[in-house]
């Protein structure tokens, strides 16, 4: 919390322009921690003219020189691993346990994916007499989310690196200390001054900056999908690019030859990761309808077992939501279900038993979900399960294709070949196969309004290029 009145400008620690103020909120406990500063578009201005001063020696450098700088990032990363555990513990609410092994683990995860691209990636090759030659698209926006702070800046910043361009980077001002905390170790790292720099604010005015701004040349936004339209129409009168990760409502297709019992407890695992908080996590659970009941049993005996409690115990499971509002609003989600009729199985509205503070949210299933109904519809982003019947394999597809949403789906079978069957079928931008590990090389991002784009490994470095093509390039002097 060292530089949270402060931001990163042309390699040194500056003071705002114009001071305002953010409070910085434990979602576990609801009290003020620290006081955020936070930016305006004179900010940006400062921030954007160092990323352009800094681009044209940046962009020169070499591929392995780009290589030596990751892999001192990574290197410096792991010294300070428990540092950034404990701030995404303290500023977003995750358990210390997950913070460790799902949220802090997700940074060298993605730096040493994209160090394995680089140390083969080609940035020109030869096309009959065309030479194509891959340059750094240039000054690029990044505005992140708060619900993977590491792992949402960490898939914009390293590409952009590697591709050699130049930075500025907007975090969620709910999670902005992870955010500030990488950006001591890209500093000890020796990243150039200017090549990345950090305002911190909100999005009316510094992320709007940011889309509209004339000098940077590409935004990458991640965020709902509301936002990341108004991102869009901001951006289209400079004709920037624009990469974007939005919302999701993941189906997870259960055939009828799966082993009931571990499908459905691993369904409720996958949907309950990070709280709940996360844009792929599998929400939707479509099961043929004569197992329906047998499912909701299994789904509410699984739910009844995660521990909720402080976010510093390392036994707690479930923690909080990041804010009031976000808690409200999975509040609303919750009695909507049970107003249009859907079966809850387990939780419900208001706090968990023996809390009286917190933004946590009972674990809930709801059962006989209809596709019509506004929790098959809408990303709740909370601890919240909606199991969905289905009669023929046909209809299923069907189902899981029938939202605005197509980031991610999932497909279990006792069968290899009948997974992939369905999953070609599916409008989704990641389809995992029978609860798979991750792939941090395997290209991220959606269809239809889940965005545009992807991130992760060489997909994610490709983004921040731009392909000239010298025609002729191959033809000799004679």
């Amino acid at each position: 919390m060292t530089h949270a009145a402060q931001f990163y400008i042309d390699g040194q620690w500056v003071d705002p322009v114009t001071p305002s103020w953010f409070e910085l909120i434990d979602p576990s406990t609801e009290r003020s921690f620290a006081r955020l500063a936070m930016g305006d578009a004179a900010d940006v201005d400062r921030a954007v003219a160092a990323a352009r001063r800094a681009l044209p020696a940046f962009s020169a450098t070499t591929s392995a020189e780009r290589l030596a700088l990751l892999q001192r990032i990574v290197e410096i990363y792991q010294r300070r691993y428990e540092e950034f555990a404990e701030t995404m513990r303290l500023e977003m609410g995750s358990p210390i346990t997950f913070s460790r092994q799902g949220q802090a683990s997700r940074g060298p995860a993605h730096l040493n994916a994209l160090i394995e691209v680089l140390k083969t990636f080609e940035f020109e090759h030869q096309q009959g007499t065309t030479r194509l030659r891959l340059e750094p698209v240039g000054v690029c926006g990044l505005i992140t989310p708060w619900n993977w702070p590491v792992n949402q800046i960490v898939v914009k910043i390293a590409p952009a690196l590697a591709a050699g361009c130049t930075m500025v980077l907007k975090p969620s001002e709910y999670s902005p200390l992870t955010a500030l905390l990488f950006t001591e170790v890209l500093e000890e790292a020796g990243v150039p001054p200017g090549v990345f720099n950090l305002v911190n604010g909100d999005g009316p005015r510094v992320g709007a900056a940011i889309a509209a701004h004339p000098d940077i040349d590409m935004v990458s936004f991640t965020g709902s999908t509301r936002a990341g339209i108004e991102v869009a129409k901001t951006a289209a009168e400079t004709v920037k690019r624009v990469a974007q990760e939005l919302g999701g409502k993941s189906a997870n297709i259960l055939l009828d030859d799966v082993n009931l019992q571990d499908a459905v407890t691993r369904a409720v695992a996958a949907c309950f990761t990070n709280s709940g908080q996360s844009c792929s996590i599998p929400t939707r659970l479509l099961v043929p309808r004569p197992l329906l009941q047998d499912a909701a049993e299994i789904a509410r005996k699984a739910a009844l077992t995660y521990r909720l409690g402080p976010t510093e115990d390392a036994n707690t499971q479930l923690g909080p939501l990041v804010n009031r509002n976000q808690f409200a609003r999975v509040q609303k989600l919750i009695q909507q279900g049970i107003d249009e009729g859907a079966e809850l199985v387990v939780g419900g509205v208001g706090l968990p038993d023996g809390f009286s503070q917190g933004y946590y949210v009972k674990p809930t299933v709801f059962s006989a979900v209809t596709p019509e109904m506004t929790i098959a519809q809408e990303e709740i982003f909370g601890p919240v399960l909606s199991i969905m019947p289905y009669d023929t394999e046909e209809q299923a597809i069907a189902i899981a294709n029938g939202t605005d949403y197509g980031l991610a789906a999932y497909v279990q079978s006792a069968s290899q070949e009948r997974a992939r069957s369905v999953a070609r079928q599916l409008r989704a931008g990641n389809v995992h196969l029978n609860y798979p590990p991750a792939d941090f090389q395997a290209p991220f991002g959606g269809y239809k309004r889940s965005g545009n784009g992807r991130e992760w490994g060489e997909a994610g470095l490709r983004e921040y290029l731009e392909i000239k093509s010298m025609v002729g390039f191959g033809l000799s002097d004679d």
